[in-house]
């Protein structure tokens, strides 16, 4: 078994900038540079064969390179289900249309259909019980977060080690935009 997903990773240059924003919430689990990315489709623990047969169906998504935007900052949960903070994605059709296809992908090699919503985002931190003060009151400090455009040529199919610290990601196969 093997735990994967899909993703656009977020430039180098940007880490700094997100990075700056990363305190203000006790015991967040604050991401490191190198796992900030954008999902397009989170697959979960799959099989060998089904991971080979996702590897062929992405090998198929045709869509050309992209400019995207980061902007904006948002939470998943409520309340004391609070769960995660993170950086959001200027809105950006093409980029859809991408998720999409890596959804269609997915179903095709087998995967069950996602339930939730697609919602770009890079995640900063995941949180445990945090105080809902802090919280609102992080989101509020960086509500303005806007990054530089940059281009998107590529996009990866990511293995996720589950660690006690958080999950370590490795890229296992790269599919470029044309």
């Amino acid at each position: 078994m093997i735990r994967l997903f899909v993703a656009v990773a977020v430039p180098p240059e940007l880490a700094p900038g997100l990075q700056a924003r990363q305190s203000g919430i006790a015991g967040a689990n604050w991401r490191p540079a190198e796992a900030f990315h954008i999902t397009l489709r989170f697959v979960g623990e799959v099989r060998e064969d089904v991971a080979d047969d996702l590897h062929l169906e992405l090998e198929r998504v045709a869509a050309a390179p992209m400019t995207l935007e980061l902007e904006g900052v948002g939470a998943f949960g409520e309340g004391p289900e609070l769960h995660a903070v993170w950086a959001g994605v200027k809105e950006n059709e093409p980029l859809r249309r991408l998720a999409k296809a890596c959804e269609t992908a997915a179903r095709r090699s087998g995967l069950k259909a996602e339930a939730r919503a697609y919602r770009p985002h890079v995640t900063l931190a995941y949180l445990k019980r945090p105080d809902p003060v802090e919280v609102v009151a992080w989101l509020s400090a960086n509500a303005l977060l806007k990054s530089p455009p940059f281009e998107v040529k590529s996009f990866g199919l990511y293995s996720s080690l589950l660690l006690s610290g958080g999950s370590r990601y490795q890229l296992e196969q790269i599919y470029r935009l044309r």
